[in-house]
């Protein structure tokens, strides 16, 4: 088997055991927390993210992995990672924290999928041994990172909706 297909089997069996035990253990208990405290749970878990730095770190990675996908892959997580800082500081002050809840998932989601994107057009499949290291983040790392985007997505809508609900009844 070549190894771009291997990556690629990686990718997609990478969200399936994350996505079994998200539904089993995590998200009901995501979902049964105050608002505030489910969404402070998933930027604790993105706050690490500062590691994706490892792309640009010579002899993590090799030599052969495009530049233009490492740096943007890492300074992507690096931005999302000190995102997700600031909400946790600012959790008690609480329109900071959702300013900053809303910008780490934004700019975490288009990290994601805009290194889906590079990845591809650059034939990353085929040199995922340049990884070296860092091959576990994408095939580990990313899958629970782009489910927890998902839900915290998921979860700022449903807060939001029965809110603006409740003022149209108040207001009509």
């Amino acid at each position: 088997m070549s190894p771009a297909t291997i990556f690629q089997i990686h990718l997609l069996l990478g969200y399936v055991p994350w996505l079994l035990c998200f539904g089993t253990y995590l998200w009901p208990r995501l979902r049964a927390m105050d608002h505030a405290e489910a969404q402070r749970a998933i930027a604790t878990l993105h706050s690490f993210r500062f590691f994706g730095l490892v792309f640009i770190l010579p002899g993590v990675v090799g030599a052969d992995l495009p530049a233009s996908f490492a740096s943007f892959a890492a300074y992507g997580d690096f931005t999302t990672g000190l995102l997700a800082m600031l909400a946790l500081l600012t959790f008690r002050t609480r329109p900071a924290f959702w300013f900053f809840t809303v910008a780490f998932n934004l700019a975490g989601t288009i990290d994601i999928l805009v290194d889906y994107y590079h990845g591809n057009q650059l034939g990353l499949p085929a040199l995922a041994g340049q990884l070296g290291a860092a091959y576990a983040i994408p095939i580990i790392y990313v899958p629970l990172l782009m489910i927890t985007h998902c839900a915290a997505f998921y979860l700022l809508i449903r807060h939001a909706r029965p809110r603006a609900v409740g003022e149209l009844r108040t207001n009509g």
